[in-house]
Formats: C-alpha cells, structure tokens, sequence
C-alpha cells in the first residue's frame, strides 16, 4: 500500500488525484475527515483520519504500507510534525518515505536566510539518519501559488505586486510533481536520492503577468514592492505576523539570487513532459479572479 500525508492540501490532494487517474489504489491521510469529500466520488482511494504529530492515531492509516509520500503544511511544528511521523512510520514497517522538500534545501540556497528552507534540511538529515529508505523530490515555486489568495501571494485584479525587481523564478506545475510522485510510488526504486523539479523556463515576474494577462483577457501588470510594503500588503490581509516575515524572507533570498536556474532533468528521468506557465495559466483561467 502507498500512503499520502498532508492529503486534502494543495500538493497532496493532485497526487492522490494522478492516482485515481491512473486506477492505482493509494491511502490518503487526513486530519479531519469531513475535508475529504472531494475524495468522495474516487473509489481507489482510501480515506484514513491521523494526526502526523498523534502517532497512536497513526495505526490504520500506517498498516501495510511499504512506501509513504511526506507532506505537511510548512507551519512552525513542520520539523516536529516530519520527524514524528518518521519514527511511526519506522515503528509500522514502512520501508521507504519520499519527502516532498523544497529547492531552497538543496546547495545554493542560504538557508540562514529562509527559516522553511533550515526547517526541510533538518527533516531530510533526520530521515536519512532514520535507516529507511528514502527520496527527496525538490521542486521549485509552484505555478499554484500564482492564484490570487494563494499564501504569500499579492495578486488583485490587475496588479502583481511582489518585491522581485527583475530576479527570475522557474516555477513548477503541481501536476508535473504529481505525475513524477506516482510513478516513483508506484514504480518504486529511486532510493537514497534526491531530484530537484523546476519549471521549463526561468520567468521575469512581467512575463508572469504577461502570461496571465494572455490566458485571462485582463491586462494584469507587475509592480515591483519594497520587501516592507510587501510585508506591509500581507498583514493588512489577515496573514499573521509570522508567516508574513517567513515570506518576506523568502522573496528576498530570490530576489538577491537574481536567475533561476532551469533543471528539467527529474522530468526526464520519470519521462513527465514540462508544463510551461502558458499552458498552465490557460489551463486555469478562470482561477486567477
């Protein structure tokens, strides 16, 4: 059996969605059961309610299964939450955990800078000490994060306000990570390694919005903040105080590094055609406003 954590988020909920494509069974763990209904109508997928940080709610959702897909919101307890979950796994037999990291864990990235970044390095030294198998899958920016109320994004109507100057990002389709997830679970092998995933092209933020505008028929125009009136934007949202520094954080970092490297090599080793940000944005007009 192949299990996915941090089901009903974004990441998660289109992995458990490439399973029920592709008729593969797969059992998805979620906190709250009630969330789940979107896997309602999905008959190869297995609903089991567990709390990451409860390992005696663990039983069920653990039970038989030989590969899990690590996911968990990258909230203050994220370190805490992982390495729990690690040693319940260990505990139930599980054999082999991929973990859905981050590009910033990899070299190049100055984690010192970028507190979710430290936090994904600290899980991945912690599982490969743990004596399970394991894989680490390092995208880049997701594409989704582009949606307007996505976090740590500040997109209206027609504006993209975000303290990038002209540093460029390549950002990834959730759907390719989907794609390259299933057939790493499914497949199996891959052990001891770590792939990062990027999109297929290092993007301006004014190409971004370029490409918005074309897919949308809205002219939505980048406008390049101060990392304190970002801030600033963010917290007028609601978002606390926290996650808004942890974001500023992270836009900096990018901005300082000024290009995106473009690394299609995981798609072609899990034979995943890239998606560009035009076919994505087209594909999800009507989810910009």
């Amino acid at each position: 059996m192949i299990l996915v954590t941090g089901a009903t988020g974004v990441s998660g909920s289109i992995v458990i969605r490439e399973f029920a494509r592709q008729q593969v069974p797969v059992r998805a763990l979620v906190r709250n059961r009630a969330k789940a209904r979107i896997f309602d109508a999905l008959p190869s997928v297995e609903v089991v309610e567990g709390n990451m940080l409860q390992p005696e709610t663990l039983g069920a959702a653990l039970d038989g299964v030989e590969r899990a897909l690590m996911i968990s919101s990258a909230a203050e307890r994220m370190v805490e939450t992982q390495t729990t979950f690690i040693e319940a796994s260990k505990q139930a037999g599980v054999r082999h955990i991929v973990k859905l990291s981050g590009a910033e864990a990899s070299v190049g990235f100055n984690s010192a800078n970028f507190r979710t970044a430290l936090a994904h390095e600290k899980i991945e030294r912690y599982l490969e000490a743990s004596g399970l198998a394991w894989t680490h899958l390092r995208p880049s920016q997701f594409m989704q994060f582009y949606f307007p109320g996505a976090p740590a994004m500040n997109l209206t109507a027609d504006t993209l306000s975000l303290p990038m100057a002209n540093a460029t990002l390549a950002p990834v389709d959730i759907e390719d990570i989907a794609k390259i997830a299933f057939r790493l679970l499914h497949n199996g092998g891959h052990e001891n390694k770590s792939y990062d995933i990027t999109g297929p092209e290092a993007l301006t933020m004014t190409e971004v919005a370029a490409h918005i505008s074309q897919a949308t028929g809205r002219t939505v125009r980048y406008v390049d903040v101060t990392l304190e009136g970002y801030q600033r934007a963010m917290l007028a949202t609601g978002t606390s105080p926290e996650r808004v520094e942890a974001f500023a954080e992270l836009w900096g970092e990018r901005r300082d590094r000024g290009e995106s490297r473009v690394n299609l090599s995981t798609h072609e080793i899990f034979d995943v055609r890239p998606t560009t940000f035009a076919e994505f944005a087209s594909r999800n007009a009507a989810r910009f406003f």
